[in-house]
């Protein structure tokens, strides 16, 4: 019998037909359809591959920095093939562009199979003795995976579909859904995470995993994001704090802490599985479908045969702080074949490119890095800001915390006169810094404290330019045209 497995209208009707030629892996209905803790197991596995398809969908390429473009660290060439980055970087996004929709495919595919995990877990009879603990962790990995995909989503596109049960089968009902707003979509993620709290073990089953700490660390990244824009909670900002101060009390417990610039971004097997990485998505060179094609070439200069994906905006490579971690972070000089040196500033691209995500074999476009969702410097520095914004007056240990970041930075103290605003402002600040070009950090930051149009109002003239008038409209993208041309409501 012929089934149809669907993730939103399966899946973006636009990749209905590959999606259908994957192995179900537990993705198929009824009861029957996941019978015991293997199944459950594979089902599971399916959805992590949702966040981690090269070409297809997720976060293993240089969409994901093509996402965060409207942030004042990163951008592309002015001219050549990268037309769709340039929507990005200068608001003039269209439904059609592709890295938006890598993105809106790759977490409606995770959202699908932890929607089948978790309905599918309670009809599970353990058999063996370990089987209900099993259960269970499977379970919150699900329910994490869940929130964390709705997270990027309801940051990136603000209202958007809310789907909490597996649909299989295309229905009028499906096919003409609304979108939910972000409170309500924000109501689940909460929701989900709490569930998951309780059901994740203290310890990482593999590297890529979460455990309870990855856990409490979103969820405190979650609450930060709620104090601002467009939620506007402010009472989040304590809770943002509790949650962070508890990974940071117990990160011994859950194996956290900073490690070295020079592991963190060595861009060899030293890199992979390190103790900063709260939450990383594994990747692998032997296997094409999931090889991280974000690092390497994507980040190289013509002249030395890049693809030139992205690259550095230059008021924020002069503005970075002097000291190891700008050393670390850019990549300045370039190295032609015939032995020649050419400065940033006499390059075809006049841009600094960005240094950490050099790999080894660095004129290669497969690597087996991990991508950072979140690292323990994140955690760090929420507690940071979250405890100065909650109670005006920045104490002792969100003070330690910054400096912990700023150390390993090769930076000094930061001043002890600092007042609750002026401290919470440096943390931002200091969270450009040290997430530069990652993972969208720095947009999301400008997005829920309304610094959009700030932070790209006054641009270097060798740098993209805004087409027009930036507004609120501008935080959020449009519905991906696959699921747009379909539902009217979207």
């Amino acid at each position: 019998m012929k089934k149809y497995m669907v993730f939103l209208f399966c899946g973006l009707l636009v990749s209905c037909s590959k999606f259908l030629e994957e192995s179900p892996k537990g993705l198929v209905q009824g009861s029957a359809a996941i019978a015991d803790v293997t199944g459950l197991e594979a089902a599971l596995t399916g959805s992590y591959k949702g966040l981690a398809r090269t070409w297809s969908r997720g976060f293993i390429n240089s969409s994901t920095q093509g996402f965060g473009m409207g942030g004042d660290d990163l951008t592309t060439l002015f001219g050549g093939n990268k037309a769709e980055f340039r929507q990005i970087d200068q608001f003039a996004v269209t439904s059609s562009n592709g890295h938006i929709a890598m993105i809106w495919n790759g977490c409606y595919k995770t959202i699908q199979g932890a929607n089948n995990v978790i309905e599918n877990a309670p009809g599970i009879v353990p058999i063996a003795a370990t089987d209900q603990a099993t259960i269970n962790q499977i379970l919150g990995e699900a329910y994490y995976l869940r929130a964390l995909s709705y997270y990027w989503l309801v940051r990136g596109f603000g209202p958007i579909p809310l789907l909490t049960k597996v649909e299989y089968v295309v229905t009028t009902e499906l096919l003409n859904m609304t979108k939910s707003e972000p409170i309500d979509v924000y109501k689940v993620i909460e929701s989900d995470l709490a569930i998951a709290e309780t059901l994740v073990g203290n310890t990482k089953r593999d590297p890529g995993r979460p455990n309870k700490g990855t856990v409490k660390a979103l969820m405190a990244d979650v609450y930060l994001t709620e104090a601002g824009w467009p939620i506007k909670d402010a009472s989040k900002y304590a809770m943002a704090a509790s949650k962070a101060k508890e990974v940071i009390d117990n990160k011994a417990t859950y194996g956290f802490e900073l490690v070295d610039f020079a592991v963190l971004w060595a861009g060899n097997v030293t890199a992979i599985g390190t103790k900063e990485e709260v939450m990383a998505i594994h990747t692998s060179e032997n296997y094409g479908g999931s090889t991280n094609s974000m690092a390497g070439a994507p980040t190289v200069p013509a002249e030395e045969g890049g693809w030139e994906d992205y690259h550095a905006e230059i008021n924020f490579f002069n503005n970075f702080p002097a000291g190891k971690r700008k050393d670390i972070t850019f990549y300045t000089v370039f190295h032609k074949a015939d032995g020649t040196l050419v400065e940033w500033q006499n390059s075809i691209a006049k841009h600094p490119y960005y240094g950490k995500f050099r790999i080894e074999h660095n004129d290669r476009w497969y690597s087996s890095m991990p991508v950072h969702l979140m690292r323990y410097a994140h955690v760090l520095l929420i507690y940071a800001e979250a405890q100065a914004r909650a109670t005006g007056t920045p104490n002792a240990d969100a003070y330690k915390a910054l400096n912990e970041v700023r150390k390993r930075a090769g930076l000094g103290d930061a001043p002890t006169n600092l007042g609750g605003p002026a401290f919470a402002d440096a943390v931002v600040m200091e969270r450009a810094w040290e997430f530069a070009g990652e993972a969208t950090t720095r947009w999301f930051d400008l997005i829920r404290l309304e610094k959009v149009e700030e932070a790209n109002s006054n641009k270097n003239a060798a740098d993209l330019q805004p087409i027009g008038t930036i507004t609120k409209d501008d935080y959020w993208f449009p519905v991906p045209l696959g699921d747009a041309s379909v539902n009217p409501n979207l």
